[in-house]
């Protein structure tokens, strides 16, 4: 009796000890947050330092859009950590454990199948956080990011991306899922190994598919048009022996004016990806309204992009970059590889998930753990899973989180300067400088809410590092 009273006063106390670490990090965010928009408010004329980089038109643009932002996360924010505090005082995940027994038990599952219970589980939580966040994502899409230019979707094509999506993630989410759940179960001492090893074939899986048979469903791959362009870019490659096999353009400006650019694939099967929107002679976006302009190899659009779907805005100016400026953009993605930071990335990564599985085979025989947040009678492996990972760890993912964007930013600096090496420091500055106003970033920042949130250096920074290297 006594140590049944003892267990219950733990319990409380991870609970408690649980509620209030969120609600730190939430605070700590949002003065972070309070922070950075004393910036956008108080920062109303560009600074002397950006007179040559930054017209006033462009400032002011990026200044409102950053402060919409900011103040939209701090709202959307505010209700996440609330939704989340009010599941868990009212029991919304024990609840939720129970509604998904009463279901299979209609299709004949008794109790004794977790595993299919569980992924009843899963999907109710996952369908319920689609609905829950669906009014903010709308919100963001079709007010913040419409107001501003960037969006390019009707309501009818973001529904049924969002549909595709949640159709798409259960098809993966589940079976990887229902097989982890068995190896766990099956697994014996050591289980903890297997788990992992699982986990990291399937990453490298789907890493290795991802661009080839799961973004093609929503956004249309071409490739690159024989020319000049893609001359230079396998140049390159062969330059610093990138075992490049193909280049793409991807269909980006049906969703948004937004643009990015990456490179995905192992060993010896290596592409690279573009964005319509960071090419200036492909970007659709380029060519709305105006007549005038020379017809250029622009990649055949699919059916979802006609304009009942989405919808190309005119452009005073032109968006995306020159073909040496994309150069010296691929030139920095591919120092990241020939520096060895996307291999060091997947090394912590591991590293960090086999600690996690490990400490998690120490945790998930403690009894308190789950009767702390209502499961007194049962111990599902998938609620363990949840309840350690994402609150007992809570503390250890905020920590390496920030090493991680420490890491980030030197990582960036470094790559930065491997295309400066290349002799592209010149083409990187000015193409900076283009896809910051293209994406309305806002050059000025809070050193705290910068040094905590930005994975990228500030643009500052990082011209002033590429001009240091150009007046050398």
């Amino acid at each position: 009796m006594l140590q049944s009273v003892a267990d219950l006063s733990i319990s409380y106390k991870i609970f408690y000890s649980v509620l209030l670490f969120s609600w730190t990090v939430y605070l700590w965010e949002a003065y972070l947050a309070y922070r950075q928009r004393k910036v956008y408010r108080s920062t109303t004329h560009v600074p002397t330092e950006l007179g040559n980089i930054m017209d006033t038109e462009t400032f002011e643009k990026s200044r409102l859009y950053q402060l919409d932002k900011s103040t939209f996360s701090f709202w959307s924010g505010l209700y996440s950590e609330t939704e989340g505090t009010l599941i868990l005082l009212l029991g919304g995940i024990p609840f939720l454990w129970k509604l998904s027994g009463v279901l299979i038990g209609r299709a004949g599952f008794g109790p004794e199948y977790e595993i299919t219970q569980s992924l009843a589980f899963l999907l109710l939580a996952t369908l319920f956080s689609a609905v829950t966040g669906m009014p903010w994502s709308i919100y963001n899409t079709f007010v913040i990011e419409e107001q501003h230019g960037f969006n390019q979707q009707t309501l009818g094509f973001f529904l049924k991306d969002a549909v595709k999506k949640f159709v798409v993630t259960q098809c993966i989410l589940l079976p990887v899922t229902s097989l982890l759940l068995y190896i766990i179960k099956i697994g014996g001492d050591y289980f903890f190994i297997y788990a992992w090893l699982f986990t990291l074939g399937v990453s490298l899986v789907l890493v290795t598919i991802y661009a080839d048979y799961i973004a093609p469903l929503f956004d249309k791959f071409t490739p690159l048009p024989d020319g000049e362009l893609r001359g230079n870019i396998e140049s390159m490659a062969k330059s610093i022996s990138f075992p490049l096999t193909k280049v793409y353009v991807v269909e980006g400006s049906k969703r948004s004016s937004h643009s990015n650019a990456y490179f995905y694939g192992f060993f010896k099967n290596k592409r690279i990806v573009l964005f319509d929107t960071l090419l200036e002679d492909y970007s659709p976006l380029n060519k709305a309204g105006e007549p005038g302009l020379e017809p250029q190899p622009v990649p055949e659009h699919s059916g979802e992009s006609d304009s009942t779907e989405n919808k190309a805005k005119p452009k005073n100016k032109k968006q995306g970059c020159n073909n040496p400026e994309i150069l010296a953009v691929l030139g920095h993605e591919l120092g990241h590889w020939k520096l060895g930071h996307t291999v060091k990335n997947i090394v912590i990564s591991q590293m960090n998930s086999f600690l996690c599985f490990f400490l998690f085979a120490v945790l998930i025989g403690r009894k308190e753990l789950f009767t702390a947040f209502g499961f007194y009678d049962n111990q599902p492996t998938l609620i363990g899973l949840m309840i350690i990972f994402q609150f007992i760890f809570s503390p250890y993912n905020e920590v390496l989180s920030f090493c991680l964007t420490v890491l980030s930013r030197r990582f960036e600096f470094q790559a930065d300067a491997f295309a400066r090496n290349m002799g592209k420091a010149t083409e990187l500055y000015s193409a900076l400088i283009k896809l910051n106003k293209d994406n309305l970033g806002f050059p000025v920042a809070d050193w705290l809410f910068s040094m905590w949130h930005y994975s990228h250096p500030p643009l500052l920074e990082r011209l002033r590092a590429l001009k240091g290297a150009k007046q050398d």
